[in-house]
């Protein structure tokens, strides 16, 4: 019998983006400056420089388990620091670092790493012949639609290279990183996103699960 999948469409993919290319006004060039600053140096307050962590280039660091910064957009990065500025989304490393950061400096970090360049569609194509006991890259291709699990790339788009503001990039973050995120929006010390849809689509992931899935992207090179 042929297997049906069913249609789901992602939400919120027209969500605007903070643009900082092209021709800056007086004060989008401040915020970027403003930006850069605080990625390579931290601020007075005492925030951590970003780089220290995420790189020099906000390539992250897979070995430490911190994520990938460059080219996700400013509007979602925004978003996420205003969380744990709010103890909404938690972190031990990020909570204070954020909450160091006042509301321009947030949207000018933000800015500034959204502004970067993005990551690439992984070098290996989707297609091919695939197996449901590849349990990764069937969950991030096709879903498990009996468990009403649609597949990542429905929101996260082809290849997870993300879509619009409200689904990031999965393609270039680390394994180890991704599987973090998973278990945090199931154990709810992370917000689900639209909808709370993270939050229930982790919940009906088992950590075996979630580690094929984040090894599946995480092996997608940016």
């Amino acid at each position: 019998m042929r297997r049906r999948f069913r249609k789901f469409t992602p939400v919120w993919t027209g969500m605007a983006v903070l643009a900082l290319s092209g021709p800056l006004t007086p004060a989008l060039a401040q915020m970027k400056g403003d930006g850069a600053a605080i990625a390579a140096k931290g601020t007075p307050a005492g925030a951590l420089a970003c780089m220290t962590c995420h790189g020099t280039q906000g390539e992250g660091n897979a070995a430490a388990g911190f994520p990938r910064l460059a080219g996700l957009p400013a509007q979602y990065l925004a978003a996420q620091l205003d969380s744990f500025a709010a103890d909404k989304r938690q972190n031990p490393i990020m909570g204070p670092i954020a909450k160091q950061l006042d509301a321009a400096q947030r949207q000018a970090v933000a800015g500034y790493y959204g502004a970067l360049a993005p990551v690439a569609a992984p070098a290996s194509p989707e297609g091919g012949a695939l197996r449901q006991t590849d349990t990764g890259a069937w969950l991030a291709l096709r879903g498990r639609w009996d468990h009403d699990l649609p597949a990542c790339v429905q929101c996260h788009g082809p290849g997870g290279t993300g879509v619009g503001a409200a689904f990031p990039a999965l393609a270039g973050q680390s394994s180890a990183y991704i599987a973090a995120q998973l278990h945090a929006f199931k154990n709810g010390t992370r917000p689900g996103g639209p909808q709370d849809l993270m939050k229930a689509v982790a919940g009906k992931l088992s950590d075996g699960d979630i580690t094929a899935v984040s090894n599946y992207f995480g092996g997608a090179k940016p």
